[in-house]
């Protein structure tokens, strides 16, 4: 204290010197904490990852579908799995519970390609290669609630069911791609409303439609595959809009599998054979991507599925890494 009131400039000069390091750490820290990867004007950084090879909780056979609820759990089908193919988990990775055995019967699943959650927080299930139960409707804790599907090209009947889609009425719409190569509609007990889509390259046809999203307005995208597209339809299936063509550059694709939509209506699509993910705005305007191929944050092999949260986390079934992936926004 004394030494202080001798030295009043050498107290000052200390008092800078430890401010000036300390906001120095915490720069580090954030730029530590942000590892940015998306190219264009919006950045993502990585947040988080959770998943290995394996058969036990947490770990992944072939991950496929995922999709969050209301609270920001976070759910992820398994395609190989032979027990626990719906795994569910906190937004970071946490393992809470898990259903469904390999089977054909209500509440087992052959593939379970895609998942989607109503306003209620029930879980619906694709289940490709299992038509006779091709939707799956759950509980958030998996308890069954009913099922329907048949094999078939008649109104409420599936060849392959892959991509599902809930919007705000709890109408559901379900991707069959194969010989159907349409879209079906159900109100949430299954019972048939609509369909669209034939085979083809023109407006409304699909060639191997894989996934839907769902925006605010309940417009439908759908992943259409074959085409290296996404189409928008209203939700009486009438044609919008479509963008995409095949190859790498943005706004391309190479085999696009998985769609999701944000609460503002932003689109976002995994690139499965360019090993990314493309962000647009609702009417195909591309606004960012990010990914590339590899095992590192922020890199995929073979990515499958995709959901946004709440909160605007986006999560990526990184398939060929037995994982799932988060990021965020990065802050400018």
């Amino acid at each position: 204290m004394l030494e202080q009131e001798k030295n009043p400039r050498l107290s000052s000069f200390c008092i800078y010197l430890c401010s000036s390091i300390l906001i120095s750490l915490l720069v580090i820290s954030t730029i530590a904490t942000y590892q940015v990867f998306s190219i264009g004007p919006e950045q993502y950084s990585f947040v988080g990852k959770w998943g290995s090879k394996g058969v036990g909780h947490g770990s992944f056979a072939q991950p496929a579908g995922i999709t969050t609820d209301s609270n920001g759990n976070v759910y992820v089908g398994d395609l190989t799995g032979i027990s626990g193919k719906i795994q569910k988990f906190t937004g970071n990775g946490t393992f809470i519970t898990a259903w469904g055995n390999l089977g054909f019967g209500p509440g087992t699943f052959t593939n379970p390609t895609q998942l989607s959650a109503d306003s209620n927080d029930n879980i619906y299930v694709a289940d490709l290669g299992n038509a006779e139960t091709a939707v799956q409707k759950f509980t958030s804790n998996g308890t069954f609630l009913t099922s329907w599907g048949s094999t078939g090209l008649s109104d409420g009947q599936f060849i392959n069911p892959s991509g599902i889609g809930v919007d705000s009425k709890s109408n559901v719409y379900v991707a069959d791609y194969g010989e159907n190569n349409r879209v079906q509609k159900f109100d949430s007990n299954g019972n048939f409303i609509t369909k669209w889509g034939s085979t083809g390259t023109g407006d409304g046809q699909f060639i191997n439609p894989a996934d839907i999203a769902i925006d605010k307005l309940n417009n439908v995208y759908v992943v259409d595959r074959g085409n290296d597209r996404v189409q928008k339809f209203d939700s009486n299936g009438n044609f919008i809009t479509k963008w995409g063509s095949t190859g790498t550059g943005d706004g391309q694709f190479q085999s696009p599998i998985g769609i999701s939509t944000d609460r503002p209506g932003n689109i976002y699509v995994v690139d499965f054979g360019n090993d990314r993910v493309q962000k647009f705005d609702s009417n195909g305007n591309f606004i960012t991507k990010w990914g590339s191929t590899g095992t590192g944050d922020g890199q995929f092999q073979s990515p499958i599925g995709i959901t946004v949260n709440s909160k605007g986390i986006v999560y990526v079934v990184d398939g060929g890494n037995s994982r799932v992936q988060s990021f965020s926004l990065a802050p400018k």
